[in-house]
């Protein structure tokens, strides 16, 4: 294929889905020294790609418009502006593989064979069933290694500024946390991506974490926000759900002690800025923590005990609530879990 020069790198969709890209323009970086690096992912998660230096150039590309034709045109004319010579769809999507057949892109790799990809003449790499199966970083990085790229990055990245972490400290300050003291950010919302605990769980956790005498930050985003009030009775702890955009989240995150969470794109953040994750995760392959657990951080994984998926797994990971009685996962295990990573850092400090 020879050098490559103007590389456009495709996920648009979610923030977890995004960051676990990171990665591959990291390793086109330093496999291709002096490309021009282009990234096209959705309006709600381009911040998270913000001051990355591996990155010339972030498009958006936004499929609730209302004039979904109009927008695809007009994003394949920007594109095409832009001269890209190579294109990563690392999420299969057919408006994204015709838009970057029209943008005159010449070599496009995606995943599989799907008939869009056949239509549009993309190359494709193969999951092989996900057998054996990997993280979903490493299947993204299969795209970056079918053109050649050999310095393989594997931690995904948030670049934040001296003054979002300024900022963040404010914030958190002006809420009325004490930030020489440990916070822990619980994180109750998924988005219904993956196994969650209901919600009360989550409330007895802060409960717990609060009696302990640790400060308890809940967040979740304004959707979330009629569960706000479960919380506001537990002392020594403050809420923030929908306040904050995406980087002042990302950096209040890496201000935190521990983060815990379900399987979510804050989980993926707080590992990415190295704050230490506590999560539950269902074991079945397209939940697993092997395809989507966090990377770059000190992790503890809670998986519900042996036998309970076998006796009351719903079928359908997304309304799986981890048990609601005394067989699932337990609000004492992820605290345990939690207090772990805690004193963890706690002797880390000191030495």
């Amino acid at each position: 294929m020879g050098k490559l020069r103007r590389i456009l790198v495709v996920r648009p969709d979610r923030i977890g889905d995004v960051l676990l890209s990171t990665p591959v323009f990291h390793t086109l970086r330093d496999s291709f020294p002096g490309s021009f690096i282009g990234a096209l992912v959705s309006p709600v998660t381009a911040p998270l790609l913000e001051n990355n230096p591996n990155i010339d150039v972030i498009l958006t590309d936004g499929t609730d418009e209302k004039n979904k034709e109009k927008s695809f045109w007009r994003k394949v004319k920007q594109i095409r502006s832009y001269r890209f010579d190579t294109a990563l769809l690392l999420k299969p999507t057919e408006r994204h593989a015709y838009m970057l057949f029209f943008a005159g892109i010449r070599h496009r790799i995606g995943v599989g064979h799907i008939l869009y990809e056949v239509l549009t003449f993309m190359r494709g790499v193969s999951r092989k069933g996900y057998d054996p199966l990997r993280h979903e970083s490493d299947y993204m990085l299969d795209l970056a290694r079918k053109i050649g790229a050999k310095r393989i990055w594997s931690t995904p990245e948030i670049f934040l500024t001296k003054s979002e972490m300024i900022k963040a400290r404010d914030l958190l300050s002006g809420l009325g946390f004490d930030l020489h003291q440990p916070i822990v950010n619980i994180h109750p919302g998924s988005g219904h991506s993956a196994p969650n605990w209901r919600t009360r769980r989550y409330v007895d956790l802060a409960r717990q974490v609060a009696n302990h005498g640790i400060q308890v930050l809940v967040t979740g985003n304004s959707s979330e926000s009629i569960f706000e009030s479960e919380f506001r009775d537990i002392p020594n702890t403050r809420t923030s759900f929908g306040q904050w955009n995406l980087r002042d989240l990302s950096a209040v995150i890496s201000v935190a002690s521990a983060f815990v969470s379900a399987s979510t794109g804050p989980m993926h953040i707080a590992a990415a800025v190295g704050t230490p994750v506590v999560t539950m995760f269902c074991p079945l392959p397209a939940c697993s923590p092997k395809l989507w657990g966090p990377i770059g951080s000190r992790t503890e994984i809670v998986l519900p005990p042996v036998g309970f998926c076998r006796a009351h797994c719903p079928g359908n990971p997304h309304v799986c609530t981890f048990g609601d009685g005394d067989d699932g996962i337990q609000v004492d295990m992820v605290f345990s879990a939690l207090l772990r990573v805690l004193n963890e850092k706690e002797k880390a400090n000191v030495n």
